[in-house]
């Protein structure tokens, strides 16, 4: 099979590779139709994290499920399906209380390898998000949200529940890269009543406001914090949505956040930053990796299939396998604020 790997920074290729094969009972295997580039594959393709060379890599797909181990029985081959970047049992502690992004019992939590025709995927029994159906039945907008099922759009959703918004909130969103976006969608579906994003990007500002931003503030640095206080009447914003992960930006989210307001985080950060400045003020900060399952069975999937959301949009470039290297570089070179991967035609 084709899967994408690799080579150095800058380098990706797709090179034929042995199709996987069950090896746990609990593993299920996915015939990938779409998967997609995530910024933080970007970490390794510009060299910032370090990653070996010969690597598959890829944690976002949707697909139809072939083969079950022995100890799966809530998903059967046939199945549609989206794949998780987390792998939660659904019985441990965290799993119940709604946190399987840290599941206890799976701490080799996340996916590999989904930019690939085939992807092995652990613990599918629960994690596994079932859509009804079969892929043939969605059209290509319906696919591509729910392609953002496997993350982003829960990650961005998941720094809307960390901020603890509620209804009528003003909300300021850093980060307008697709979470960022996401972002803003989730706080809308919690009932924010005015949203302020953050961006100085034309096209990515201008789905923010399609996807629910009251206000768009381009400035940066001490300016962007100056434009949202004032247009908070000095205040700053009822919750923040950090969700880039600079310390630059979490340090910025507590300079725009009104006194006893929480930020949501979802930035993987570079650095912890300062406490003082949240801590006389009563400035809440939480956040993490997204419970993606919990979140998708609760209310993302049943959002998308009701057209109250339309996350998709992100994809603003598509690309097939062949051509996964400039799937990346696309993203890389900010020409595309997600690129999509279409695998295969249903």
């Amino acid at each position: 099979m084709k899967s994408g790997i690799f080579i150095e920074p800058g380098k990706m290729e797709v090179r034929n590779v042995p199709k996987p094969t069950i090896q746990e009972p609990t593993d299920a295997i996915i015939r990938v139709i779409r998967a997609c580039v995530c910024g933080s594959d970007l970490w390794w393709f510009r060299g910032i994290n370090p990653a070996k060379s010969g690597t598959a890599e890829g944690h976002e797909s949707i697909g139809v499920v072939e083969e079950v181990g022995s100890a799966v029985t809530d998903i059967k081959p046939g199945d549609f399906v989206i794949a998780p970047f987390t792998h939660g049992c659904g019985h441990c502690a965290a799993c119940k209380a709604g946190f399987d992004g840290n599941c206890l019992e799976h701490q080799d939590n996340f996916s590999v390898a989904n930019q690939s025709e085939y992807v092995r995927y652990p613990y599918a029994n629960w994690a596994l998000v079932k859509v009804p159906g079969k892929p043939e039945d969605y059209t290509d907008e319906q696919l591509n949200s729910l392609l953002t099922l496997a993350d982003v759009m829960a990650t961005g959703y998941h720094a809307a529940v960390s901020s603890e918004i509620k209804k009528g909130d003003t909300v300021a969103v850093i980060g307008d890269g697709a979470v960022g976006l996401c972002g803003v969608i989730g706080a809308k579906l919690l009932g924010a009543g005015r949203i302020i994003s953050l961006s100085h990007h034309e096209d990515r500002a201008k789905l923010a406001r399609e996807f629910g931003a009251t206000d768009i503030v381009a400035e940066k640095g001490e300016k962007a914090v100056e434009k949202v206080l004032a247009l908070t009447n000095g205040a700053g914003a009822d919750a923040v949505l950090e969700c880039v992960g600079a310390t630059s930006a979490i340090e910025q989210a507590g300079q725009i956040a009104r006194p006893g307001a929480v930020i949501g985080r979802v930035g993987v950060p570079q650095a912890e930053p300062k406490s003082n400045q949240l801590f006389w003020q009563n400035k809440g900060l939480r956040g993490g990796v997204a419970p993606v399952t919990t979140y998708d069975k609760n209310v993302l999937l049943d959002a998308v299939l009701k057209g109250k959301i339309n996350p998709g949009k992100v994809f603003t470039k598509r690309f097939d396998l062949d051509h996964l290297q400039d799937a990346y570089e696309a993203m890389s070179n900010r020409e595309a604020i997600k690129s999509l991967i279409v695998v295969a035609n249903q």
